[in-house]
């Protein structure tokens, strides 16, 4: 960012950490040791001393990144497909586009005239290790935060074995014949190689495959539009104009309320790993600068990669297209994505979405170790975890945190025992709805944030980047979340084609919730402490200071400016 930039009032002002009154984590001066390189980088940095600080190598371009592309995968590409054959194209898109609502009210909060997300709001002023789970546990109550934060892990735990399964599945599209076994080794190796780069690792990781998977569902967008209006190759499905006819014949809606209802989990995983990147900024670099601006690209993944992308599917593919049978189990032949280049008669297309769906899932386990080990890391700072798991190395890896994720990707070996469907069934069960949880718990965190912010004295105009809305974004995102989760109580009460569903059926379908009561009930026994009083929260320590003429000369500086000028701010 250039100098004429900064003054033009293009960015937010930059944050200094002498200027916050304490210190950043401090890399080692040896390129091997803080790039985890050598024996010595895996010596102890920090050890059970409470809230330290992991590596802040994150840049504004990582950070850009994860918020954009860096949750795109499975959910999107293959399970969409399983999804359309469950509600339709029409309820497909309504679906998405619920739950990217619900996302941008994950409390919409900005420093005017910019949105972000409440999470935004909180991670800017407390950008520390465990983020939203440390949130909860700060303003609603330990115990929950306990049960979010370990909930959290378990979603993230259970991830990285389903995915590596998957991956494994992509090969086979080319080649069945080799064992499954051989493709999660190798890619479970690859998953902890990238590991031992710590930070580093997983944010250039997370840079160049969310960069290959946003740059495919462009091209997927461009062809699709090109196959909609009949340019597709004389041999192919879509040599002729095709426009909306799929919407009318087979049509727009399967399986009525309860189609519309069942959607929801699939929209919901898809939109996992968003909040990923609230947990980032406790490594980024300048998080006061680069947050906000990295939220705002959300906007762009849920309007044009994930609305427009599901859009043309919708148009291209009937959801009673034979295929889409196998999409529950995560066939990647079974993908929209891919059918729409065979259909086509677009040799390689459906080759190369196929590399992208692999690259995409490599992508989702990497992040599953990030997430997971951060915030089992921040749960043993705050002593609701064993004291090992807050081993931080010389190169600022969570040590003991990464190496127990990683562990778990051995279960995806449980995928070649005879009874390995049934497993993965309850493992996708554990972790379908468990999103909605943390983002619920980010709505209330942010409402009883503002609350207690209040109570102690503080103004609005302290907070740097604060809620356009107020708190009443957060409300809405709090009441869709209900909403999602009375949908999914129906359908498991009374799955589709059944009156009344069995109790394996319905734990299928809803195990996320006893999971989390029991958590939360654990928290409560261990801690005895509950709900938290206005009075009782803390909003000052651990908070970032920032230079608040910067931050005042900048909010002068945009007002000044025209409403268009404004208005491209907000948006870009």
């Amino acid at each position: 960012m250039s100098s004429k930039d900064e003054k033009e009032g293009n960015s937010p002002p930059a944050y200094s950490a002498a200027e916050a009154g304490h210190d950043a984590a401090v890399r080692s001066d040896n390129f091997y040791t803080r790039n985890g390189l050598n024996m010595e980088s895996f010596k102890m940095r920090d050890y059970g001393k409470g809230i330290v600080e992991l590596d802040r190598s994150m840049k504004p371009r990582h950070l850009h990144m994860i918020a954009i592309g860096g949750s795109i995968g499975a959910g999107f590409f293959v399970g969409s497909g399983s999804a359309l054959r469950t509600g339709g194209p029409g309820f497909l898109l309504i679906d998405f586009i619920i739950i990217g609502i619900m996302m941008f009210n994950v409390g919409m909060s900005s420093f005017p005239p910019f949105e972000f997300y409440a999470l935004g709001e909180l991670a800017v002023m407390y950008p520390i290790s465990g983020g939203f789970y440390t949130y909860a546990s700060r303003f609603i109550d330990p115990a929950w935060g306990f049960a979010i934060g370990w909930n959290y892990v378990a979603q993230w735990a259970v991830v990285v074995p389903l995915e590596l399964t998957v991956c494994s599945i992509s090969i086979s599209y080319w080649n069945a014949e080799i064992s499954s076994a051989v493709w999660i080794t190798i890619f479970w190796v690859f998953i902890i190689f990238v590991n031992v780069f710590g930070t580093l690792g997983y944010a250039e990781e997370e840079f160049w495959s969310a960069l290959i998977k946003l740059s495919a569902t462009v091209i997927f967008i461009i062809i699709s539009f090109v196959l909609v209006l009949g340019g597709g190759p004389s041999d192919g499905r879509y040599s002729e104009y095709y426009g909306a006819r799929l919407w009318y014949d087979p049509g727009a809606f399967a399986n009525g309320f309860k189609g519309f209802c069942s959607v929801f989990v699939t929209a919901a995983f898809a939109f996992s790993g968003t909040e990923l990147v609230g947990l980032a900024a406790a490594e980024a670099s300048n998080p006061t600068k680069s947050l906000p601006s990295a939220i705002k690209q959300v906007f762009w993944r849920i309007t044009l990669f994930y609305i427009l992308g599901l859009l043309f599917v919708g148009l291209l593919i009937p959801y009673t297209d034979d295929h889409l049978l196998n999409a529950s189990s995560d066939d990647v032949a079974a993908s929209p994505f891919v059918l729409v280049g065979q259909y086509a008669g677009l040799y390689g297309f459906n080759h190369f979405m196929n590399v992208v769906i692999l690259v995409s899932v490599i992508s989702i386990s990497v992040s599953g170790v990030y997430g997971g080990s951060r915030t089992l890391t921040a749960l043993a700072q705050e002593g609701y975890a064993p004291k090992v798991f807050t081993y931080v190395d010389k190169s600022g890896r969570p040590l003991f945190s990464v190496i127990a994720i990683l562990l778990f990707g051995a279960l995806a070996y449980v995928d070649l025992a005879s009874s390995g469907e049934t497993v993965f069934s309850w493992l996708q069960a554990l972790s379908g709805l468990a999103a909605l949880f943390t983002w619920g718990s980010i709505c209330l965190a942010h409402i009883r944030f503002r609350r207690a912010w209040a109570y102690h004295g503080h103004t609005l105009d302290e907070i740097p980047f604060k809620a356009v809305g107020g708190i009443y974004g957060s409300y809405l995102g709090l009441i869709l979340i209900f909403l999602v989760l009375a949908a999914q109580f129906y359908v498991a009460v009374s799955p589709i084609g059944q009156n009344l569903g069995d109790a394996e059926s319905f734990f299928n379908t809803y195990l996320a919730l006893p999971v989390v009561l029991v958590f939360w009930a654990g928290g409560f026994i261990w801690k005895r402490q509950g709900w938290l009083r206005t009075a009782d929260m803390d909003v000052d320590s651990g908070r970032r200071e920032h230079n608040w003429d910067e931050i005042n000369a900048y909010r002068q500086e945009l007002a000044k400016m025209p409403a268009w000028k404004r208005l491209y701010h907000t948006i870009f």
